[in-house]
């Protein structure tokens, strides 16, 4: 039922229309979208429906059933959340200096390589963080093939993110010192990361319900917030894919309101939101 205030919008949204968007969206991306985020799908949507001078969400869809490329990346872009910040969840960037970097230089001597993935980077936060933990541990990685590799399915937060620039209000979690060290002003309220962070990182448009078109293994997976909205099943197929493309005793990192129970048992819990590989 629509309420009072629905009936006056510049643009309806009726039942049929929500359902098939909900439809389209877990086809295109996985999530599966509650009633409850009708209001969240009316605010975004409406901006595209004004860009492309259309009436209602039927001229729309029917735009959307024509499979233009262009707009279904729009569309994915729209729909989908993107909150980030430098060192969110601290914890994991601790566990990550201390403890697994450590026993990486140890395992992985021979070989000299290190990989991490950051699986829903957003804007860049999260990699450039990772990448500041791993020059903070270079002394240990002289020599060594590093790399990052950052995938998001919104391709204008990639795009943000391979600038490297930030205004100063993201740096909240960030001393002074590491800012000043790897983040230089470019202009008035506005920093960039420095060549040294992003010669580590290689940024990349994914839709993880798509083939993957890399193999591993990765050291390290960083996929925090992600599958939130995802179903159970979705959330199962998607982890199993993961951990055919790290080794036993590779780590992975979820987000704060995520757990792999009753999701997959090829990890198991080592602290807060902390898993290891065991089969």
């Amino acid at each position: 039922m629509q309420t009072s205030a629905a009936a006056h919008r510049e643009f309806q949204l009726s039942d049929r229309e929500f359902d098939e968007i909900r439809r389209l969206v877990r086809e295109h991306t996985g999530i599966a979208l509650a009633d409850s985020k009708r209001e969240l799908v009316y605010s975004r949507l409406v901006r595209r429906l004004r860009r492309l001078s259309l009436a209602t969400f039927a001229e729309y869809l029917a735009l959307l059933g024509r499979g233009e490329p262009a707009e279904l990346e729009e569309f994915t872009n729209a729909i989908t959340t993107n909150l980030t910040s430098f060192f969110r969840e601290g914890h994991h960037f601790e566990f990550l200096a201390d403890t697994v970097l450590p026993a990486l230089e140890r395992r992985n001597a021979a070989s000299r390589r290190l990989r991490i993935w950051s699986a829903g980077c957003s804007t860049g936060e999260e990699p450039y963080s990772i990448a500041v933990a791993l020059q903070e541990a270079m002394g240990r990685f002289r020599g060594w093939d590093v790399k990052i590799l950052a995938t998001d399915l919104d391709s204008n937060v990639v795009a943000h993110a391979q600038t490297g620039e930030y205004r100063e209000d993201r740096f909240e979690k960030v001393s002074a010192a590491r800012r000043e060290r790897y983040f230089p002003q470019l202009r008035p309220g506005v920093f960039g990361a420095a060549p040294s962070l992003k010669s580590l990182i290689t940024f990349r448009q994914l839709n993880l319900m798509h083939a993957w078109p890399f193999r591993g293994p990765f050291d390290v997976i960083f996929c925090r917030n992600v599958v939130i909205y995802f179903d159970k099943q979705t959330q199962r197929e998607l982890f199993d894919r993961m951990a055919d493309l790290q080794r036993n005793d590779d780590h992975l990192f979820i987000g704060h309101s995520e757990s792999l129970f009753k999701v997959s048992d090829r990890y198991q819990l080592i602290g807060k939101t902390i898993y290891r590989k065991v089969r």
